[in-house]
């Protein structure tokens, strides 16, 4: 069989597996519903690591005051050591809401070796939060950067409480406005969905485990179940870190949120590609073989449909360019679901390969990153991969 029927056969075999036998990852159909409502609405407390997001914090604290959730609520701001006044600026926000005694502020203490920055700033505030309220049956954790609808808290705890899941967690909205985050930010949505199927996580048969890092609501006693937060102390992928230890333990869920979004954007691909190469090797375990098996993988999927497709136009196999343009459309179709949520066009469904090479050259640079020790950083703080933990003894 010629070499380039063998590749487009290969690129079609796999996009038949993912679009038919991979969870329906792609359908983007797991979003946060209505549910019974609770006889009783538990007492909530929302903890939320800042640094340096005075820029943004009055509008997400302002979210989460402006909660129509009928139980108690409070709120935790864990401030890691911001210099500039991210505290202040929440507090205005609960004083323009006449809402000052629902939100602490917390200053955390300086970071101990081997903790990554954000995880240290969600311990802090959650130890806060059991001693601002102790009898509280769910901490709600979620980014500074996060601004939520007024009945999200509602759906998310009437959730919770209707099919007893220790973890709702919502993949918020992410700012896609210039033209470099609209090509690359639906793409990463539809990555992280193929990584982590949702149907499949949400499936209490499956093995598969994962969580948003910019809403997660969790139950308490799940959480104290497998240690808190300290375990998750060197995790760079925390979320998923945390979703895969409480659900050994009980049902989690995963959807897509239509409401709640980032208010930050990427200042363009630099900023995109920053939050890829941050995560990227470790989620190949810093493995060189993985590295390479899935950049071969990329390129398989992503590169060789539309070269072999475009191929027929110079004379190339007309066997391979159909089987290739087959598997373009496949890809092409799969993605569709996720450029809706995001106000996209079908059409650019044909793009994603060019996506799919720029996050192959992100995965390639996270591993240079990490070959050079510039391990993850949390709002330039250096994390526990990054060459400072390495001399304090810090574990990834």
């Amino acid at each position: 069989m010629p070499l380039d029927v063998l590749l487009a056969t290969a690129s079609l075999g796999a996009w038949l597996y993912l679009v038919f036998g991979h969870g329906r990852f792609w359908a983007a159909d797991q979003h946060l519903e209505a549910a019974p409502e609770p006889a009783a609405w538990p007492e909530v407390v929302a903890v939320v690591p800042a640094r340096n997001e005075a820029d943004v914090i009055e509008r997400t604290v302002g979210s989460l005051l402006d909660q129509d959730y009928p139980g108690a609520f409070r709120i935790v701001l864990a401030d890691d050591e911001s210099d500039d006044d991210t505290g202040d600026a929440a507090r205005r926000a609960a004083a323009a809401h006449l809402l000052g005694e629902r939100l602490r502020v917390e200053r955390t203490k300086p970071r101990p070796p081997g903790w990554v920055g954000k995880m240290w700033a969600v311990h802090a505030g959650v130890e806060r939060a059991g001693q601002e309220a102790p009898e509280a049956a769910y901490l709600l954790l979620t980014d500074a950067d996060v601004a939520h609808s007024p009945g999200n808290l509602r759906r998310l705890v009437a959730k919770a409480e209707a099919e007893r899941l220790d973890l709702v967690s919502l993949m918020v909205l992410l700012t896609a406005e210039t033209p470099w985050e609209r090509l690359v930010v639906p793409a990463f949505v539809y990555f992280f969905q193929k990584l982590y199927p949702f149907p499949r996580v949400n499936d209490p048969r499956s093995r598969v485990a994962g969580a948003a890092g910019g809403c997660m609501l969790v139950r308490r006693t799940a959480l104290a179940r497998v240690g808190g937060i300290e375990p998750l102390r060197g995790e760079i992928i925390d979320d998923c870190a945390l979703g895969r230890a409480l659900k050994r333990g009980g049902p989690i869920w995963l959807g897509l949120s239509r409401t709640e979004r980032s208010v930050r954007g990427y200042a363009g691909l630099s900023g995109v590609w920053s939050m890829v190469a941050r995560s990227a090797f470790t989620q190949l375990q810093h493995s060189w073989l993985l590295l390479a098996g899935t950049l071969l993988g990329l390129a398989l999927l992503y590169l060789a449909p539309p070269l072999l497709a475009l191929g027929a136009l110079w004379g190339a196999s007309g066997v391979a360019a159909s089987l290739a343009t087959a598997a373009w459309i496949l890809m092409a179709a799969s993605f569709v679901p996720i450029l809706a949520l995001y106000g996209r066009a079908p059409a650019w469904g044909f793009a994603l390969p060019v996506a799919g090479a720029l996050y192959a050259a992100m995965t390639f640079d996270s591993a240079l990153r990490h070959g050079r020790s510039q391990g993850a950083s949390w709002k330039g703080r250096a994390g526990a991969g990054s060459a400072d933990a390495a001399r304090s003894g810090g574990t990834r």
